[in-house]
């Protein structure tokens, strides 16, 4: 199934793993904005509210977060492909793609325009009024839908080092 002719693993372990840690690096920002980061914020007034959700928008797009966000999409898709033979496995892989695929389009569809909408925002509670339910609402739907790819990667995990045993070599 993945072992070579030798007996060895091949690198399909390796981008189950990465894709584990990288969709649960992504599970754990949406949740701690769920539980943390945005409501912080919703402590504040208007003005410094979009500012600071101005400021965290800017910043979070770079090199690493980039790294984690489109890697938790594509090392599933990878590891799915590399695993198609392993029936007891494959299931477990394609749920978790699924889900962060569908966490993956909330991002693009609902949270980036509503991010892109804030930044150009001019009056701060008009903004607030219009960004901050609807965003925490789909920021929730993300959270529970990389959880639950996380889960999913995680039997896979499992399932995956019962079936090949320890390396041979």
């Amino acid at each position: 199934m993945t072992h070579n002719s030798s007996g060895r693993r091949t690198a399909a372990g390796g981008v189950l793993g990465a894709a584990t840690v990288a969709t649960g690096l992504i599970a754990g920002v949406f949740y701690v904005f769920a539980c943390a980061v945005m409501p912080a914020v919703a402590r504040s007034d208007d003005s410094v509210y979009v500012d600071v959700v101005r400021d965290i928008n800017d910043v979070i797009q770079n090199p690493v977060f980039l790294l984690s966000f489109l890697g938790a999409l594509l090392l599933p898709a990878i590891s799915a492909w590399q695993l198609r033979a392993a029936r007891g496995l494959r299931g477990w892989i394609w749920a978790a793609l699924a889900a962060y695929a569908l966490a993956f389009l909330i991002t693009v569809a609902v949270n980036i325009p509503l991010n892109n909408a804030l930044a150009d925002a001019t009056d701060p509670a008009t903004a607030r009024e219009k960004f901050e339910d609807t965003w925490l609402t789909w920021n929730v739907v993300r959270a529970v839908l990389s959880t639950a790819a996380l889960g999913c990667l995680t039997r896979g995990l499992m399932i995956y080092g019962r079936t090949t045993g320890p390396s041979r070599g």
